[in-house]
């Protein structure tokens, strides 16, 4: 990379990336409401190893307060109840026949300030990957030889911009989140 254009398109892809994994870590974050999302971090012992619960089950919502979980193989309803019950969600997984119940139970007012604590620290990640990438962007626009002063000096503005911008976006993820989070 070699111009202040592929420069400044690099560190805008940076920090796109670091808004959406704030966005993807806030989706397994549990609010008041049901989200298939929520047990993307739940790993199940299938077939000699650890599996991604959705690639052995189906994950639905049908309800606010209810997700229901559909194993593909039905030898490994147990197995997918254990791990539903032993990851760090505080849930309480029921099979039923082939389906397997997994009521959420309602959020406490304590609970619901420490899920704010996490939602702020992980915004804060987010807003420091931006700032990583625009440090990065403007230190290469820097080494950049035959380029005028004014030229270098308009790119900066131009991330800083860009830096402002998704940082912006990240305060109103954090801001929705937090607001879900509370919302009895």
């Amino acid at each position: 990379m070699s111009t202040i254009p592929e420069l400044t398109k690099h560190g805008r892809e940076l920090m796109h990336k670091a808004v959406e994994s704030t966005k993807r870590e806030f989706s397994s974050i549990r609010s008041g409401k049901a989200s298939t999302s929520l047990l993307d971090i739940v790993r199940v012992e299938a077939y000699g190893g650890q599996v991604p619960l959705n690639q052995v089950a189906m994950i639905n919502a049908p309800e606010p307060r209810l997700l229901t979980v559909q194993p593909f193989d039905k030898s490994l309803t147990n197995a997918i109840e254990k791990a539903i019950r032993d990851s760090d969600l505080g849930l309480n997984p029921a099979t039923q026949g082939n389906l397997i119940r997994v009521p959420l139970p309602a959020l406490s007012e304590e609970r619901r300030k420490d899920l704010v604590k996490v939602v702020h620290k992980l915004g804060e990640e987010g807003r420091i990957a931006v700032r990583h990438a625009r440090t990065d962007t403007l230190s290469r626009i820097k080494k950049l030889e035959k380029i005028s002063e004014d030229d270098k000096r308009h790119a900066e503005k131009e991330i800083q911009k860009l830096t402002d911008e998704h940082i912006k976006q990240i305060d109103g993820l954090i801001h929705s989140k937090e607001a879900e989070i509370l919302e009895v």
